[in-house]
């Protein structure tokens, strides 16, 4: 079964001194690179998912570098531009995967409450197995109600959820070894 490693929205913003830095990015990021390095030993796919905000946005917007791909992960071969949270909608990245004939996907990234729960979602509806990289991915501390939710929490609650259903969660080591 074809295997194609989706890379989420890991853009400048995110990482520190960005417009809208989240809890933990460069862990998140050394994670991502081990990954990138076995889906090219592997000679599996690779897609990156860059989110382009409008002007004038908090944090994307275009033709900013903070709407850039980090610099670790360049250079950066198939480019997806989404401007949903649900890296399916309104692009081209179901009809790469089915071209290629990739049948299961790994997703990481950022924000894992918002754009990783969306495309993980989406990619099970459509059919593929998907599996989400707990310890590539990250979010930041949410607020609801008045009460702050630390992000470690939030993405307890998401990958949980996730496993019930969309998605296999495992760690970097527990995915290359396996």
């Amino acid at each position: 079964m074809s295997k194609a490693l989706i890379i989420v929205d890991v853009q400048n913003d995110y990482f520190p001194n960005g417009r809208y830095e989240l809890s933990k990015p460069l862990q998140a990021l050394e994670n991502i690179k081990k990954l990138v390095r076995y889906f090219n030993d592997k000679n599996y796919s690779i897609f990156h998912i860059q989110h382009i905000a409008p002007k004038g946005a908090t944090f994307f917007e275009e033709g900013t570098c903070g709407a850039d791909i980090h610099n670790d992960l360049l250079p950066a071969k198939n480019v997806i531009i989404k401007h949903a949270p649900n890296s399916f909608l309104d692009t081209n990245l179901d009809k790469e995967l089915k071209d290629k004939g990739i049948k299961e996907i790994v997703i990481c990234g950022m924000m894992t409450h918002i754009c990783i729960d969306a495309t993980a979602k989406a990619g099970d509806d459509l059919g593929y197995k998907v599996t989400v990289i707990s310890d590539a991915c990250d979010t930041r501390d949410l607020e609801w109600n008045g009460e702050k939710l630390p992000s470690h929490l939030v993405e307890k609650v998401f990958f949980a959820s996730l496993s019930f259903k969309a998605s296999v969660i495992k760690t970097t080591s527990d995915f290359i070894n396996s």
